[in-house]
């Protein structure tokens, strides 16, 4: 990653270092823009994304070759199909559907080649109809995008449609993104997600987030401190699912066949060890930031930017509380994150949603290229452009494909224990995510490293997903696990529960290739740091910078860290985010020094 990133997190008025040599904003006005054709030849894979980033324009009546792999499927029409035609049909849609884990798009009126054709109004009709025979016939809902008329020389108008399929949830295998929110105290991020998620827009004097709140020092002051979490769902014909109409957390989880949860994060700078610990353990897909649009980019705006873009967390922008200013004030808003997002450090496109094709086109090339970042202008008090967030919500594709999730069940269970709870009636819960594998009711796991370094076994009660009961857990879903009448204080943040299988490794001492991103002075041997990784959050000694003495706001460097509280289990790989004070840098562990493998605690031995 580009060191110039630390731009966003040192001191400074927030308008970053110009925009020479970045591209210029994405029009919105033209839904259908043209992409480079090179572009589309390198591999499967890329052809594969290619499809799915590429926007016909109305000169250009062509899309590029439609890809075996993905979600993306071209039909030049479906008009009348032989029995067998309809089964061959029903096969094909099963397979997209199953590449975009539950969604697929569908093309009508486009060639295999990618030549946009265009159809008569009546044959459109028809194959929506055969289109929605094939649906209903695999389990599945389809809704129309939109339609656009092509640009040809003919006297009858021929229109094309962008369809989305979506398979009806079965066995509460719904399609879960995780949105973290960011952006400054006082931006409007709990009463955003508040009024989303209720269904019920605010006060103008935030009565909307009440419901999000956990403590009472959260509801007299407005400001969030801890991680709180609230869903909001999609049926599988494209319709909002959430609290509005009285419904439980359960009765939205079966009616919805796709979630978007919402990792509501603080904003307030005394809270950034909870925001960046809600970033790295919770592992979200997406981040929301969200800005004032009367006080513009100010406070921790420019950090959490920053913090998203050294995880590598795709980003996309609201700004809030228009209600509130004149027109030429929300654009002043707008061009003051043009400037930062174009900057050499951050090298983003912005892209104005101004209507509901935006949204739509939006969402489709925010997933797959990640210089894309949509700016959405809205208001939790007049419902402004809501619509649109929640259209862009609905169509957004999941980050990882069928393939990729295959594998990662595949391999033995680890699960990160994130929260600890003590329910009535119930015993010790703990929440998290799961990394890999498959983890069911009665399963066996092991938790730990304890202070000295040990596991212990325990056997996994029930499991709910998103307040609702849930029997089997897939790599990558967030879930609670009871665990009975399981000891509370021998677990804290940061364990992992593993298979015993998987025989863990523990260390005090690991290696890390670093970036400085901002430090006040130099970083050297004995300089204590608080580091993230995944859901690890300890203090850290530098026990050695190899090849350097010292290092400086933006050097590079391989460096020995020392846990001083107990070992953790880390992975060579995983991403690190340190901090100390306004020193704050990124990097990769490259060697974990293992001190130990799993060892039995010996009260476990004595049970057995």
């Amino acid at each position: 990653m580009d060191a110039r990133v630390s731009d966003l997190f040192g001191s400074g008025n927030g308008h970053g270092s110009g925009s020479q040599g970045v591209a210029s904003n994405v029009k919105p006005g033209n839904a259908y823009g043209l992409a480079p054709k090179k572009a589309c030849v390198k591999s499967k894979k890329s052809k594969a994304r290619f499809a799915r980033n590429f926007k016909p324009s109305n000169n250009t009546p062509y899309l590029p070759p439609e890809a075996e792999e993905g979600n993306i499927e071209y039909k030049l029409k479906l008009v009348n199909p032989t029995q067998y035609r309809l089964e061959h049909l029903a096969t094909q849609m099963k397979w997209r559907l199953q590449e975009g884990r539950g969604e697929a798009v569908y093309q009508i009126g486009v060639e295999d080649n990618g030549m946009l054709v265009g159809l008569s109004e009546e044959d459109m009709r028809t194959s929506l109809r055969t289109l929605h025979k094939l649906a209903e016939k695999v389990g599945a809902d389809i809704a129309v995008l939109r339609q656009r008329e092509v640009d040809d020389d003919s006297d009858v108008p021929r229109k094309i449609a962008e369809v989305l399929i979506r398979k009806v949830p079965d066995d509460q295998q719904f399609l879960d993104l995780r949105v973290a929110v960011l952006g400054n105290v006082d931006s409007g991020k709990s009463t955003l997600l508040g009024v989303l998620t209720q269904g019920e827009l605010d006060n103008g004097r935030g009565r909307a987030r009440l419901n999000l709140f956990r403590h009472l020092h959260e509801i007299q002051t407005g400001r969030t401190s801890s991680i709180s979490f609230e869903i909001l769902g999609f049926n599988s014909k494209g319709e909002v699912v959430n609290y509005s109409e009285s419904r439980t957390a359960e009765e939205i989880c079966e009616s919805a066949s796709k979630m978007i949860t919402f990792i509501d994060l603080a904003g307030h700078h005394k809270y950034l060890k909870t925001t960046i610990f809600g970033l790295t353990s919770y592992c979200p897909d997406f981040a929301m930031l969200v800005v004032s649009a009367n006080t513009g980019i100010a406070g921790t705006t420019r950090e959490h930017l920053g913090l998203a873009m050294a995880l590598k967390v795709p980003i996309f922008i609201v700004i809030s509380k228009v209600d509130l200013c004149t027109r030429s004030t929300v654009e002043r808003t707008v061009r003051q994150l043009e400037r930062v997002l174009k900057q050499p450090g951050c090298n983003k496109v912005p892209m104005v949603v101004s209507s509901t094709d935006d949204a739509v086109t939006a969402a489709q090339q925010f997933a797959q290229s990640p210089n894309i970042t949509p700016i959405f202008t809205v208001s939790s008090v007049s419902g402004e452009s809501l619509d649109l967030l929640k259209v862009f919500f609905n169509i957004i594709p999941p980050l990882s494909n069928s393939k990729e999730q295959e594998e990662l069940m595949q391999q033995l269970t680890e699960f990160q224990v994130d929260e600890i709870y003590t329910v009535p009636e119930v015993g010790t819960v703990v929440g998290g995510t799961l990394y890999s594998g498959i983890c069911r009711e009665g399963d066996n796991l092991v938790v730990g490293p304890t202070d000295s370094g040990q596991f212990h076994k325990l056997t996994i009660g029930s499991i709910q997903r998103n307040r609702s009961a849930c029997r089997v857990l897939r790599a990558g879903q967030a879930a609670t696990l009871a665990l009975g009448d399981f000891d509370r204080s021998l677990l804290r943040k940061g364990m992992v529960m593993v298979s015993p299988e998987m025989d863990p490794t523990i260390c005090w001492m690991f290696e890390a290739e670093i970036v400085l991103l901002f430090h006040a002075k130099t970083f050297h041997k004995g300089f204590q740091v608080t580091v993230h990784i995944g859901n690890v959050r300890q203090t850290a000694t530098v026990e050695a910078v190899y090849g350097k003495a010292e290092l400086r706001t933006g050097e590079k460097a391989v460096v020995l860290f020392k846990f001083i509280k107990h070992p953790e289990y880390l992975k060579v790989g995983a991403k690190v985010l340190f901090r100390e004070g306004v020193t704050k840098g990124i990097g990769h562990v490259t060697k974990v020094q293992s001190i130990a493998h799993y060892r039995p605690s010996q009260s476990d031995d004595d049970e057995a």
